[in-house]
């Protein structure tokens, strides 16, 4: 039996869009920040490449520094990761470039942390991005098997359409006093 293919989505004025890396309107931002065990602050930095309301989408080009945990977590919506450059670890299992890492909907993952080399990904968000946490614990034995400290969220300029729920996912303790001036650019 065959059907009948389903009508053309074409819209009239949709046109692809293109960005570069380089583009000014795509700057670096620090997103998590850690203190390491040799007194230096590690981030991961992101350059958000789409950003849609509707429908809800979002494309991270993500550059992990060297040693940097970030908490178990999935998010509100299917998320893919792949690692370009370098490695990490998700949950105890290494990722090195080219591992591809399907999060579907209600699935989370991590600790994530970068290797020695740090870690270069490419991450797609089909959904409202924002991520929800799970198991505080195992981030907090992430962060003192590394001698690393949580330090707080940096500021985010988030669309007018989405608030920023960094600090409100399951089992989070009260964020610590504020991060020192900005980072440089990580380029």
């Amino acid at each position: 039996m065959s059907q009948s293919p389903p009508p053309s989505p074409q819209s009239e004025g949709v046109e692809p869009v293109f960005r570069h890396l380089d583009d000014a309107d795509v700057p670096w931002q620090p997103v998590k920040a850690q203190r390491s065990s040799d007194g230096s602050t590690a981030y991961v930095w992101e350059k958000w490449l789409a950003f849609s309301p509707d429908p809800q989408y979002l494309t991270i080009y993500a550059k992990y520094d060297p040693g940097m945990i970030v908490r178990r977590h999935g998010h509100f919506s299917p998320h893919i990761v792949f690692v370009l450059e370098g490695e990490a670890s998700f949950g105890g299992r290494s990722c090195p470039a080219g591992t591809h890492i399907e999060l579907p909907m209600g699935a989370a993952f991590g600790p994530v942390v970068a290797g020695p080399q740090g870690a270069v990904m490419f991450e797609v968000m089909m959904g409202d991005p924002r991520s929800w946490g799970d198991r505080p614990e195992a981030f907090d034995a992430a962060l003192a098997a590394h001698g690393a400290e949580r330090l707080p969220d940096p500021p985010l300029e988030y669309p007018a359409w989405l608030s920023d729920l960094r600090s409100h996912w399951a089992g989070a303790v009260p964020e610590p006093g504020p991060l020192e001036d900005p980072p440089p650019d990580p380029s």
